[in-house]
């Protein structure tokens, strides 16, 4: 498979620096010290977000959706505006299949559940023999929807894959999927395409680099971290992000949560990429204009005259419960701070971040 120049790019700008053998196990989290943590904890936060868990075993198995996949566009026209609502009929297999796995991956981590762990890679699998997520156009919505649900489906198996009691032969089949998704994911990549979406393609590689101890895919997520951090201008804004009209400030904070995240595989691979900066900037400098942002509009009136949305949930804060069990919440504005009061999800970065991460 010819990989297109910019993946060629990072792989040249890496390869000397990054050149290591990594720890297929070493997931975005410690998993057996993570578990040792909660089994004993009386913290109130993480009771309810432990209590919160839905069950994979408890749930039917998701079947891979037709193909080749037609997921019509986000918005009706353009890349802002009314957003169309036939996408949410036709992605709905695959939010359910990002929840099913997720579920069980959390209670296996929260409650050490071989079943709940079992069912999650059983329903990977299933979608492996299928072949799920490697027909469709390229350059389209279901192109989006790959990235997304990739990075759900490489980040669960990075945590399953610690669990000695699963099947040998359906962890070999849905890494191999994963290492074939990921690399036909990244074949469709042009260097302008520098946005958010290229952030969450990253985060598929590296999570899928790790656990198929694909150096290649790997350090291709290492160099988009970089390729986003030398993007961030001197207020703390991604500018392409600022260009989705009255969307702004909820495209800066969706462009955040794969950069945590790929920190997250990192740092576990013993590549501190929170420290890495350019132009005297590093990730926390969007954290913080994102924080800001959300409590005060205003702050994006420089990039575009549009009325924002500010329709902000807790969930929307879910990836900087990573960023926080490292660095603690001083500094950080209140509308994260406040967020992370309460037990947060989303899917497509591993579930449940309040169990996954939180003090």
């Amino acid at each position: 498979m010819r990989l297109p120049a910019l993946f060629l790019l990072a792989l040249l700008t890496s390869s000397l620096a990054l050149a290591q053998h990594l720890n297929p196990r070493a997931s975005f989290l410690d998993v057996p010290a993570r578990q040792q943590a909660l089994a004993p904890t009386t913290n109130p936060l993480l009771l309810a977000a432990i209590k919160s868990l839905h069950s994979c075993v408890a749930t039917p198995t998701v079947p891979a959706p037709p193909v080749p996949m037609d997921i019509p566009h986000h918005y009706l026209s353009g890349s802002s505006g009314p957003i169309n609502p036939a996408e949410a009929v036709a992605t709905r297999p695959y939010s359910d299949f990002e929840h099913r796995i997720t579920d069980g991956m959390n209670q296996y981590v929260a409650t050490n559940n071989h079943a709940e762990s079992a069912c999650a890679l059983a329903q990977l699998d299933t979608w492996a023999q299928a072949h799920a997520l490697l027909d469709y156009p390229p350059r389209s919505q279901s192109w989006y929807q790959v990235e997304w649900t990739l990075g759900a489906a490489a980040i669960t198996t990075s945590v399953l894959v610690n669990d000695p009691t699963l099947n040998p032969a359906q962890l070999h089949r849905v890494i191999t999927w994963l290492d074939a998704v990921s690399r036909k994911d990244l074949t469709f990549e042009r260097p302008e395409d520098m946005n958010n979406h290229h952030y969450w393609r990253a985060l598929a590689a590296t999570a899928t680099g790790v656990v198929a101890s694909d150096d290649t895919l790997f350090h291709y997520g290492i160099t988009a971290y970089k390729d986003a951090i030398k993007e961030i201008d001197p207020a703390g804004a991604f500018p392409r992000e600022m260009a989705r009209h009255e969307n702004a400030i909820h495209y800066q904070g969706f462009a955040l949560p794969p950069l945590i995240l790929i920190a997250e595989f990192a740092s576990r691979q013993g590549i501190d990429l929170y420290a890495y900066q350019s132009h005297n900037r590093s990730i926390r400098d969007a954290i913080l204009f994102y924080g800001r942002a959300v409590a005060d509009p205003n702050l994006v009136k420089p990039y575009t005259s549009d009325a924002q949305k500010v329709d902000f949930h807790a969930n929307d804060f879910a990836a900087f419960n990573f960023y926080v069990a490292h660095y603690g919440t001083d500094g950080l504005p209140p509308s994260i701070t406040e967020a992370l009061q309460q037990p947060t999800t989303e899917t497509r970065i591993g579930g449940n971040t309040t169990v996954l991460a939180a003090k």
